[in-house]
C-alpha cells in the first residue's frame, strides 16, 4: 500500500472515452518527470477505458492490470480512497462548480 498514489487527473460530468484518453496523455506527461517509474495501472472494466486509454499507458512502459468483473472490492484500496474523499472532505462541504471542488482536493 504504501507504493500506491493517486494521481487526479480532471473531472468532468460527462466523461466519455476520449476524455478519459486526453485525461490519460496529459497524466503520463507529469509521471515522467517522477524519479522512480509507475510500473502498472489498476483499473476497472468500464466502456470509457478503450484501446487507446490502454496504449496510452502502455506506450509509457506501464502495464494494465484490470480488476475482475462486477467485483468493486478487487481494488480496495482505490475504493477506500474515494469513501475516505467522499466522507472526509466533500460530505462536509457544498461545492458550487467545477473550479470550487479542485480547492479542497488541493488540486487548482
Amino acid at each position: 500500500m504504501a507504493t500506491r498514489r493517486v494521481h487526479f487527473a480532471g473531472c468532468s460530468a460527462h466523461p466519455d472515452s476520449a476524455w478519459v484518453t486526453q485525461q490519460a496523455r496529459q497524466v503520463t506527461r507529469t509521471l515522467a518527470e517522477r524519479p522512480k517509474p509507475i510500473r502498472l495501472l489498476i483499473r476497472d472494466h468500464d466502456r470509457k477505458f478503450t484501446r487507446s486509454f490502454d496504449e496510452v499507458f502502455q506506450g509509457a512502459g506501464i502495464r494494465i492490470v484490470r480488476t475482475p468483473i462486477q467485483a468493486p472490492l478487487a481494488n480496495g484500496i482505490a475504493e477506500r480512497f474515494v469513501r475516505t474523499v467522499r466522507s472526509e472532505c466533500l460530505d462536509w462541504l457544498l461545492i458550487a462548480n467545477r473550479r470550487h471542488l479542485g480547492c479542497p482536493l488541493g488540486v487548482h
